[in-house]
């Protein structure tokens, strides 16, 4: 019998390494729920204002009703006077039902948990969609400051990132699942305008419709969920948009918005631009590429394009930026380029996350620029560059 190979030995250390990472993390929760989570501290999360759309919608009443969601929430033990509404279309809201069902500290723990699963499962999958390279990069992506934010405040960035990978790792094989792993992507559709215009135009260049019939198909179904709860849900949707369109008046840390703010901070419309500038690009983008397009290669640059331009997010949103950095870290090991770049934006990041502890601030808006630096620099001219012929193989340097 021949001894294992070192390939075997590395892959176990992953696997054990994934499973401390997600049994500790566990552990935590628990811990937290026995000693320090409460209702209060529940309704001082971000999450408070999904548990309170999934409680409204679990009573048949206005997930979008502003005195009853503050009367919840302060129910709850918030202490704002601000109610906290989602944003998101009715098409999301059914997947806030469960929430309808719990207490917040017990939503909150089973919120965690799943955005924690999310993210696991995530960065394995964005680890096989690589080819499974034999190395321990991925496990890094743990600790992507974006998803790190998302865990801290509750946020649903995580679930968002999942869909995307889904997306990518079911589009070839099981194109109608692909299409229903979207369906978490409509809690903010503006993220994903250039995203699924080329989805479209690429399914029609392909004759292949049916992920789109999938995503309508979810689509369709978690309307029609909604609708039973609430039939009046899409009107109340539009009103409450109508009514809080004020909110994007503010300032928030993006580039489109710090661009409004240094032109006309009254012309809202001027965020709007940069989105459809990158709308045009992405259409021009796929069609010099339509041939040869791979949703993993060019799909990194269209999202690291629409985050950079999107008219409205924050930092948590950059969490579906994942694939494209990790992508970015695989590619320079095969173009024998230095790695820390990204682990000095890595740990910035992630630095700047734990010691500010909120996310409405201008010491964010050099992230987005800086993930697209970095995948720039890792795959510049990669065509005209030697590629080892397998990646493990690779030796991995720390310098040029």
């Amino acid at each position: 019998m021949q001894p294992p190979s070192n390939t075997a030995g590395r892959s176990r250390v992953r696997v054990f390494g994934a499973a401390c990472i997600a049994i500790a993390t566990a552990c935590l929760l628990v811990g937290m729920l026995e000693a320090d989570i409460t209702d209060r501290y529940a309704a001082s999360r971000d999450f408070i204002e999904y548990w309170a759309a999934g409680q409204l919608l679990i009573q048949h009443a206005n997930p979008y009703d502003a005195d009853a969601t503050l009367r919840i929430q302060q129910a709850a033990g918030m202490l704002e006077n601000d109610p906290q509404i989602t944003l998101s279309p009715p098409a999301a809201s059914c997947l806030l039902l469960p929430l309808g069902l719990v207490s917040p500290k017990t939503g909150l723990v089973i919120w965690a948990l799943a955005l924690i699963a999310s993210l696991l499962i995530s960065v394995w999958l964005i680890w096989v969609l690589n080819g499974r390279p034999d190395n321990a990069f991925h496990l890094c992506g743990y600790l992507f400051a974006p998803a790190v934010a998302c865990l801290m405040l509750g946020q649903i960035g995580t679930f968002l990132l999942l869909g995307v990978v889904l997306f990518l790792y079911l589009h070839q094989r099981w194109p109608y699942l692909a299409g229903v792993a979207l369906l978490p992507c409509v809690w903010k559709p503006h993220l994903f305008l250039p995203f699924f215009m080329v989805l479209f135009l690429w399914s029609l260049d392909r004759r292949q419709l049916r992920i789109l019939a999938g995503f309508l198909g979810a689509v369709i179904a978690a309307s029609a969920i909604t609708l039973h709860f609430d039939p009046q849900v899409w009107s109340q949707y539009f009103r409450m948009v109508a009514d809080t369109s004020g909110r994007l008046h503010g300032y928030i840390p993006t580039l489109s918005v710090t661009l409004r703010f240094l032109i006309d901070p009254r012309a809202l419309w001027l965020q709007y631009i940069p989105e459809i500038a990158v709308s045009c690009w992405a259409v021009w983008y796929f069609f010099t590429r339509r041939h040869r397009w791979n949703w993993i290669e060019q799909g990194s640059w269209l999202f690291l394009a629409s985050a950079a331009c999107t008219p409205y997010s924050w930092f948590t949103d950059e969490a579906i930026l994942l694939p494209a950095v990790l992508n970015g870290v695989y590619r320079a090991i095969e173009l024998r380029r230095s790695l820390w770049p990204i682990a000095v934006i890595g740990l910035a990041a992630l630095v700047e996350v734990c010691a500010l502890g909120h996310i409405a601030s201008t010491h964010y808006l050099w992230t987005v620029p800086a993930w697209l630096g970095w995948y720039l620099y890792a795959t510049w001219n990669r065509e005209q560059a030697p590629v080892p012929q397998e990646r493990h193989d690779v030796e991995v340097t720390w310098s040029r």
